[in-house]
């Protein structure tokens, strides 16, 4: 069995994170790392008091920012298996053994926890429209919950993850580029009890996520090209 860290990044999360944590702990034989992205509530008290680690950041990273910061943290102290998840509490903690499950069984480097029900029309057109860039059979770019072994951290610790801008399509992208193997396993998700999202939060918000997204996959079609060739003229 691996090593794993739960690894949770939160912003203003002192609604839900308890909670949060307490289900991971009672499904889950890990540690819990909360990853405090500049909260100005009271995150980082509950979090602490409900028994998890915290890592405490002086500036807002962003989601992706903090996650990158629990995936460090679990490469430096000797973790082989980190699962990523939201702690608004739309991740249901009685599904998380069942993931770990899938991903060890597919042998995958990353598993992605997905409820494609829960997308809009208009992030389902967006997504076909990634896909057909990037050429990811993904359905779900930006769920939270993912489980990402060895190499996957490894390769997701680098500075050139640093330069990434979302947990999402980027991750992916560079996860693929260095041949990882990539598996989706169905989740069921709970309706958001407090705040949004942090990408979604406004148009001008979407508007800039598209724009960046589009930028970076169009950069990296070279990189997907020879992907493409290297499998092909794999044995």
């Amino acid at each position: 069995m691996q090593y794993c860290l739960a690894v949770m990044p939160a912003r203003d999360e002192q609604n839900t994170i308890v909670a949060v944590i307490a289900g991971v702990r009672k499904h889950l034989d890990c540690t819990v790392l909360v990853v405090n992205d500049a909260s100005s509530d009271a995150t980082v008290t509950v979090a602490r008091a409900a028994g998890a680690q915290v890592l405490d950041l002086a500036v807002n990273l962003g989601a992706w920012g903090a996650t990158q910061a629990g995936i460090r943290y679990a490469l430096r102290h000797g973790y082989d298996c980190v699962l990523t998840l939201d702690a608004d509490g739309q991740h249901q903690p009685e599904e998380l053994p069942a993931l770990l499950q899938a991903h060890h069984q597919s042998k995958a480097n990353v598993t992605i926890g997905t409820y494609a029900q829960r997308l809009s029309i208009a992030k389902r057109v967006a997504w076909q429209y990634f896909r057909l860039l990037t050429g990811l059979k993904v359905h779900d770019f930006t769920s939270g919950l993912r489980v990402y072994d060895l190499r996957a951290i490894q390769i997701l610790a680098s500075r050139e993850a640093s330069l990434l801008d979302y947990q999402d399509i980027g991750v992916l992208m560079l996860l693929q580029k260095r041949g990882l193997l990539i598996d989706e396993v169905p989740t069921v998700m709970s309706p958001r009890q407090f705040g949004g999202s942090r990408v979604f939060a406004s148009w001008r918000l979407v508007a800039r996520y598209m724009l960046r997204t589009t930028l970076l996959c169009i950069a990296r079609i070279g990189s997907r090209a020879d992907a493409s060739r290297a499998e092909k003229s794999a044995p």
